[in-house]
């Protein structure tokens, strides 16, 4: 199968099922076919041909889920532009990915014009939602979906045909294209919705961006089940929050940081959540106490994921297996919180230095390593780092975890990110918990920087909840209280926010690279 197959059967299965709604466009699957089928007859019209790359840039919006389907048809590779990045950045991406065409809000107009004016190979631009004028040819969306045949024969590309390419934010170094086949793609749906029993009664919520693999893959599984899609153009809190009960959404996928800041809403706890079945959290680790209030809040089932780009992207789910329902509720929870056990796609082992897998006593940590068929094949022209990147067919994914006798991994740092000092190793996973579990605590990043005497010392950059108090001083002592002194940080430097990347996760490098505060007094 390929992945304009999944939307043809949506629509010939459930053709008046409500396919997109809310904001006023409220669309069945008979018409949503028949728009991406357009946009792809469109995208031909302006000299793409199969194989070739057609970037997108946009928030979430309805078109973004007809772009995905409408490349798929024209059998094009579809290349998402995270929106935050600079316009040298989204130069570099569009030029590494050899993309002719943008589709772009026309929000984004300044953006695309300096990307056209430093150079950028596009040769034309079709607009979401306005025309503006810029240095190439092009079209409003809308005028170009009515020009366009209403009669077009969808490519029918191999299972290995490139279908997706995903930049990684290029934090530690030239910016990555992660190829994803329509195989991967479409093995990963069915994946999910086996996994999560997607089906036709379902409202999936369109929060975490379309651009990131956090939100992406629920385009295909969700369409393919033939459910509901609502969306949310930019995360806000209380948005967030309005969208789920006014639309009773059945189950979405957020990034902890948005989790964390919507149970910290007030109004969150007194809500109709009687609609929502499962809310699922991935894109980075989270913090046990905040899944305690997540749970606390919502009243419904709670799934931690983990996966990569380079996956499709899960990895594991949190979802407890039946013997584990029967433990006391304390209990599931500390299993809810874990990483979780292997997806229905992969193969999951966790190996130590020695390439052996690491013993199932939760305290031995070893690196996660996958294969399967919703792996990566590969970077986009980049075949020393793909090759870098597996051994011995397996992915390497640089994430460090814990496995227990259930077989449920738990990450406990990436290896970057593991803080050495003084020879002694500390997990920056462990200490955020810590600091999430004191109360004024909002959000947490701990990080390792340079120290001549220890070789690293650990440091934190916390944000207060609205109204709390708390002294560098009072954190570190309700650390060293959890955890050993030597992994308590000897630096906390407080902010209004904490710098996050583009899919919403909390970016440690724009920390690590600016200045310490000097430790508090008496700091060991």
């Amino acid at each position: 199968m390929h992945i304009a197959s999944l939307l043809a059967r949506a629509a010939r299965l459930h053709p008046t099922n409500a396919a997109i709604a809310g904001g006023g466009r409220d669309q069945s699957y008979a018409a949503f076919q028949a728009r991406a089928s357009r946009l792809a007859a469109h995208l031909c019209s302006r000299g793409l041909v199969p194989g070739e790359r057609v970037s997108v840039l946009s928030w979430n919006v309805p078109e973004f889920l007809e772009c995905y389907f409408a490349g798929a048809a024209a059998g094009l590779v579809v290349n998402p532009l995270n929106v935050r990045l600079s316009a040298l950045e989204q130069v570099e991406v569009v030029r590494d990915c050899g993309a002719r065409h943008l589709v772009a809000q026309a929000s984004f107009a300044p953006l695309v014009a300096e990307i056209l004016a430093l150079g950028a190979p596009l040769e034309g631009v079709t607009w979401i939602g306005g025309a503006p004028a810029v240095s190439v040819p092009s079209t409003e969306y809308e005028r170009a979906l009515a020009e366009a045949p209403a009669a077009f024969p969808p490519c029918e590309p191999a299972g290995d045909a490139p279908a997706h390419l995903y930049y990684t934010s290029g934090t530690t170094g030239r910016a990555k294209g992660v190829i994803l086949t329509h195989r991967n793609v479409v093995t990963h749906a069915l994946g999910a919705i086996a996994e999560l029993g997607l089906s036709e009664r379902d409202t999936w919520a369109h929060v975490a961006p379309l651009f990131h693999l956090a939100d992406a893959w629920a385009t295909f599984a969700i369409t393919w089940a033939g459910g509901r899609h609502v969306w949310l153009e930019r995360f806000e809190a209380r948005a967030a929050l309005d969208l789920l009960e006014r639309e009773r959404v059945t189950i979405t996928n957020l990034i902890p940081t948005m989790l964390n800041l919507m149970v910290a809403d007030e109004t969150a706890a007194g809500r109709d959540w009687s609609a929502l079945r499962a809310l699922l959290s991935g894109g980075a680790p989270i913090a046990p106490e905040v899944v305690r209030r997540i749970v606390a809040t919502f009243r419904c089932e709670y799934v931690q994921t983990y996966g990569m780009t380079e996956t499709s992207p899960y990895l594991t789910l949190s979802l407890l297996k039946e013997h584990l329902k029967q433990l006391p509720e304390a209990e599931q929870l500390r299993y809810r919180a874990k990483t979780g056990r292997p997806f229905a796609t992969v193969e999951l082992c966790v190996v130590g230095d020695d390439g052996r897998e690491v013993a199932p006593d939760e305290r031995t940590v070893g690196e996660i390593r996958v294969r399967g068929e919703t792996v990566t094949p590969g970077y986009w022209k980049r075949p020393e780092e793909t090759a870098a990147a597996f051994e011995d067919g397996w992915l390497k994914t640089g994430d460090l975890a814990v496995v227990d006798r259930e077989g449920y991994v738990t990450i406990v740092d990436r290896k970057k990110d593991m803080i050495i000092t003084g020879g002694e190793k500390v997990y920056s996973t462990e200490v955020e918990h810590a600091l999430y579990a004191h109360p004024a605590v909002l959000e947490a990043a701990v990080f390792g920087t340079p120290d001549p005497v220890w070789g690293e010392q650990v440091e934190a950059a916390v944000v207060l909840r609205a109204g709390a108090a708390a002294s560098a001083e009072e954190l570190v002592e309700h650390c060293r209280a959890h955890l050993a002194h030597y992994k308590a940080p000897r630096a906390i430097r407080f902010l209004a926010e904490l710098p996050r990347t583009g899919s919403g996760k909390i970016a440690k490098h724009g920390l690590r690279r600016k200045p310490s505060t000097p430790p508090a007094p008496g700091f060991c």
